[in-house]
């Protein structure tokens, strides 16, 4: 008898189990829905698990771009479901009945009804196009391996970096990596040399963080890549961490670090309308915000502020008409008038007020109001005047000025970016400085990430294009300079290639810049492979002078790099800037073939042996050059790129939305029949009957800049035509990959698809 009972007993304990997991089951999984808020449909999806202890759950709110928000408690119990997220003061609570969750959400004091239907939560894109990581592995194995450098060599992170002094100059900050390759920050104690860590690096990057005052640390983080970031802050123990703009789809930006006031900082946020940002001044400590200014025009909103050194808005630039801009400024402190009425194109930027003046509405200012390149400027606001020119170079635009709080505000440089960086010391101080610096470090780029307060420690980081970088301190009052870290020891100099500043004419007259970097194949007369690499961007940005570990990994694969500062390319004047509007996949493309051209002629590079890799705007101008000069390449990479650019402009995010007028002027606007057609001729994705070279694809699934239907796109249409793409997709990135790992296998399925498809050499002997 005992032994049925124990059976018995068994069997319907085994029987309750049963029922009690099936019944969970029916709650596992996604739950997808809409939410009504004051007319608006916002779509909610909760991803629910089973775990040993209960259940966790995440949310996404696909419309805010906010993706796998961990929930604080998930409860199922009696037919009910309870969520919370404590810190946005979120609550959903529900009924299940079949497949359906009926019940109430809670935020902010409201309540509004929202139905849930299970489904099945899709990734990004169209997952059956990425090829598998095994035969993405098989590609990388064409590359030989026997170098003396790895592609992780060049592309893992350095063990630390990131150092910065706390304000007094008492503890030192700092990124390490672990051996999963997490990079957690740390804070070391100068006097004492205690090290505590302070952040430590989880599932989500850390993008940034920085010094609030002597105690307190700040530091951002997005959702795998989509650039929603949030603000937290932690004390230099590791206490009181707290994340300070807890807010779903809403994206910050931190405009000010407030030296005069310790315990706040002023932000940006698009909290209350996705597409455009409002100021805040935020506590550090409790989160608390004060909103600044209301940015309440959509249709013409601010787009950038002014303050000052003490946290009051002094003034702030305004679109209009979508391509206007109007610049405000106030004199008491309450009423804005305008100052400047501009068109979007020209410069006038405020760089800092002048607070050695006793006249409050001195300022320095960048302009090129008066010439084709930026000038610096002191400008009286208050009378709207110039009083006095202070610096301009023939060439360049002037990037910028040096100041020094702790002397009173005097002003110690000015800097501009020829072929390499350049620093002009003003101050007698900063004179004797920069000279120590230059004599001690002949032949490196310097800059100064840090100094402390009191101006009696400095961070010098030194590189070069050999050089990936180090730091140095240097001791004012000792007037001694320490090494402090080599971020990549491995790397010597002597192995690394020479990154050559070249000019040239492009076919229509203009003076080209732009860099070659070869290898020493190439120094002693041989013809060798070169890669032509388009900057992203395109507008505004420009290539430097300096390390670059694409260019080093691919000279010491025996390959040249091409980087050209084609039209539009910021950093050379407003007439070669707007020289490219209207010119990208056009114009902007011819001169990167002239300077392909130029370096064919100087005998560097095989003609036949090209390939064309970038990334963003890069990557457009990689699928652009196989569709416009077909014959031109050997093969492309295509990274985060545009294919089509009538999706593209669909695909924007929100907060981009206010300058489609202005983005459809750079590139172009397809209710203007003339450029609909040049769109359409210029989209790579209607012209694919003309690619007929290798193409590698590749794209973060998260990208909010650039969509991936924009990769698929070109990748289906493509495969239909019978051609094998390869199609790396990496469902935890966005626009450009920032974790090691993935970047790393990047790289080395990038030069295994150069092995296969360029070096000739290579190739044979694989045959062979």
């Amino acid at each position: 008898m005992k032994t049925i009972i124990l059976k018995l007993s068994g069997t319907l304990m085994l029987f309750l189990c049963t029922v009690a997991q099936t019944h969970a089951q029916d709650i596992v999984g996604s739950w997808k829905g809409k939410l009504s808020v004051q007319g608006t449909e916002m779509p909610l999806l909760f991803d629910i698990k089973s775990e040993e202890d209960g259940y966790t759950s995440t949310m996404d709110s696909p419309s805010q771009g906010a993706t796998g928000i961990p929930m604080d408690e998930t409860l199922y119990l009696n037919d009910t479901l309870t969520i919370k997220f404590n810190q946005a003061g979120i609550k959903y609570m529900a009924t299940l009945k079949e497949n359906t969750l009926t019940g109430v959400f809670y935020q902010g004091g409201k309540e509004f009804p929202l139905v849930l239907s299970k489904t099945v939560k899709t990734l990004p894109g169209d997952t059956s196009l990425p090829t598998s990581d095994e035969d993405l592995e098989t590609l990388a194995n064409w590359n030989p391996t026997n170098y003396k450098y790895a592609v992780k060599d060049y592309f893992a992170r350095p063990k630390a970096r990131s150092f910065s002094f706390s304000p007094n100059g008492t503890y030192l900050s700092y990124r390490e990596k672990d051996k999963n390759t997490k990079n957690h920050v740390y804070v070391k104690n100068l006097e004492t040399n205690e090290v505590t860590r302070v952040i430590e690096e989880k599932d989500e990057l850390i993008r940034g963080f920085g010094w609030a005052n002597e105690g307190r640390l700040v530091y951002v983080m997005d959702k795998g890549g989509n650039e929603d970031y949030h603000l937290f802050a932690v004390n230099i123990d590791g206490s009181n961490a707290k994340e300070l703009t807890p807010f779903e789809g809403v994206k910050v930006n931190i405009l000010e670090g407030l030296k005069e006031d310790k315990d706040h900082m002023i932000i940006s946020m698009n909290q209350n309308n996705p597409q455009i940002f409002e100021p805040y001044k935020i506590n550090i400590e409790t989160g608390e915000l004060k909103q600044l200014y209301k940015n309440e025009d959509a249709a013409n909103p601010i787009n950038s502020y002014v303050f000052d050194k003490d946290g009051n808005l002094r003034g702030f630039a305004k679109l209009r008409d979508g391509v206007n801009i109007d610049v405000y400024y106030t004199v008491d402190g309450k009423n804005y008038e305008v100052k400047k009425q501009l068109n979007w194109k020209d410069n006038f930027n405020i760089v800092s007020f002048n607070y050695a003046s006793s006249h409050p509405h001195d300022a320095y200012i960048t302009s090129n109001l008066d010439s084709d390149k930026a000038q610096i400027y002191l400008y009286d606001l208050k009378e709207d005047k110039i009083i006095k020119k202070l610096f301009s170079n023939d060439q360049y635009d002037v990037s910028g000025l040096g100041l020094s709080r702790n002397r009173g505000y005097e002003l110690d440089y000015f800097s501009y970016e020829g072929e390499k960086r350049h620093i002009i010391p003003v101050s007698k101080y900063y004179k004797k400085l920069h000279n120590k610096i230059t004599t001690k470090f002949p032949g490196y780029n310097y800059s100064i990430p840090d100094v402390t307060d009191d101006e009696s420690k400095y961070l010098i980081f030194l590189q070069s294009d050999k050089l990936y970088g180090t730091y140095y301190s240097y001791d004012a009052k000792k007037d001694a300079f320490k090494l402090l870290y080599n971020l990549m020891p491995n790397l010597i100099e002597k192995d690394m290639a020479e990154m050559r500043p070249i000019t040239f004419k492009s076919r229509d007259g203009k003076t080209m810049h732009g860099y070659i970097t070869l290898p020493k194949e190439a120094l002693n007369g041989k013809k060798v492979p070169v890669i032509v690499n388009p900057h992203g961007g395109p507008q505004g940005i420009r290539d430097s002078w300096g390390f670059n570990p694409e260019a080093q990994l691919f000279a010491s694969r025996g390959y040249a790099t091409l980087q050209v500062n084609f039209r539009i390319s910021g950093g050379y004047g407003k007439e070669f800037l707007e020289s490219g509007f209207k010119q990208i996949g056009r114009k902007a493309m011819d001169d990167v073939e002239d300077g392909l051209q130029y370096v064919i002629d100087q005998g560097w590079v095989d003609k036949d042996n090209v390939a064309i890799y970038g990334g963003s705007h890069g990557g457009y101008a990689v699928l652009r050059g196989l569709t416009k000069t077909p014959d031109l390449y050997a093969c492309g990479v295509d990274y985060v790129g545009v294919s089509n650019l009538f999706s593209f402009m669909k695909t924007i995010p929100p907060y981009w939305k206010p300058y489609l007028k202005i983005i459809k002027e750079i590139w172009y606007d397809e209710d203007v029949p003339e450029e609909k057609a040049i769109m359409k001729e210029v989209s790579p994705v209607y012209q694919i009957d003309k690619i007929k070279k290798p193409l590698f694809v590749v794209q973060g699934a998260n990208d909010p800049r650039v969509n991936i239907d924009e990769s698929d796109q070109i990748v289906s249409a493509l495969r239909a035509k019978g051609f094998d793409v390869p199609y790396m997709v990496k469902y935890d990135e966005g626009h450009g990959f920032g974790r090691e790992e993935n970047q790393i296998a990047l790289y080395e399925s990038m030069m295994g698809f150069y092995a296969k498809h360029l070096k000739k050499e290579v190739k044979q002997s694989l045959k062979d």
